[in-house]
């Protein structure tokens, strides 16, 4: 997919997200493309995985927050650039295989990355738009943020954007937004699971920035280890899970960011972390 977007775009991509440092070792990210909803279109779509692997490199980064400008927070995929590929010779076949694998590898990267990723939604987050919060670690939203898997009303059943929902919130709540193609507003949301805390709008990025810097102040090697257990552990049978939470847990135990903190704690003095 990456091959298709052109040198022009590919410079273009790079002016779809804006970066910021709001605090030590919290990076911001911002979906800018306002125009467009911040659809996730395949220049989107290169942007944003540059910018999570960038981040996943990046040892300075502990925490992203993950923010957007203009009236949506992200309103999917899009459709206008889809529908072009109708008059492939296949029908768009591959082309939407391509696109589909493109954006499922994105947002597995949110899952894989060692570094916490914090939604901040502040507008509409629909379609692949709500899938893309599912996919971040926490959330925050504003009261005036709205969740849903609108496809259906187009003819499409959100199957991919279900794979994340299905493992944040509940079955019938899931099962609901993804048939009825309804619009959940925040406070709806956060009964269900599907973001972290409501806030008013001008505590949105405060809140969100506030979690980053909470976990910005812990073992970087301890978020890491343990955010990967999470995701290993959460979908096996109970003897698996804990199998994966306890090789987790040792692998913790004999690091020198768990040595210290043990030290420091049994000392009374702050920790300095090295991992």
């Amino acid at each position: 997919m990456q091959d298709r977007v052109s040198a022009v775009e590919s410079a273009r991509a790079g002016e779809l997200i804006s970066r910021d440092t709001p605090e030590p070792h919290v990076l911001m990210l911002t979906l800018s493309h306002a125009a467009a909803r911040n659809t996730l279109s395949e220049e989107m779509l290169a942007a944003l995985q540059a910018a999570i692997d960038e981040a996943t490199a990046d040892s300075d980064v502990r925490a992203v927050v993950l923010a957007a400008t203009g009236p949506a927070f992200c309103a999917g995929h899009d459709l206008k650039q889809m529908t072009k590929h109708r008059a492939d010779a296949d029908g768009g076949r591959a082309y939407y295989t391509a696109l589909l694998a493109t954006c499922g590898r994105m947002m597995q990267s949110i899952t894989a990355s060692p570094k916490p990723f914090i939604a901040a939604v502040h507008a509409p987050a629909v379609a692949a738009g709500c899938q893309l919060v599912a996919a971040c670690d926490l959330a925050v939203a504003s009261q005036a943020a709205l969740f849903g898997t609108t496809g259906i009303n187009n003819g499409l059943f959100c199957s991919t954007p279900m794979v994340p929902l299905s493992r944040k919130v509940m079955r019938k709540q899931a099962l609901e937004l993804l048939m009825l193609g309804t619009l959940m507003p925040a406070r709806e949301a956060l009964e269900a699971g599907l973001v972290n805390r409501v806030v008013a709008a001008e505590e949105l990025l405060p809140t969100a920035i506030g979690m980053a810097r909470v976990i910005a102040s812990k073992s970087p090697a301890a978020i890491a280890i343990g955010k990967r257990a999470f995701y290993e552990q959460v979908e096996r049978p109970l003897a698996e899970a804990y199998d994966v939470g306890t090789a987790a847990l040792i692998e913790n135990m004999m690091h020198c960011d768990a040595i210290e903190g043990i030290g420091a704690f049994i000392e009374k003095r702050k920790p300095v972390w090295k991992g």
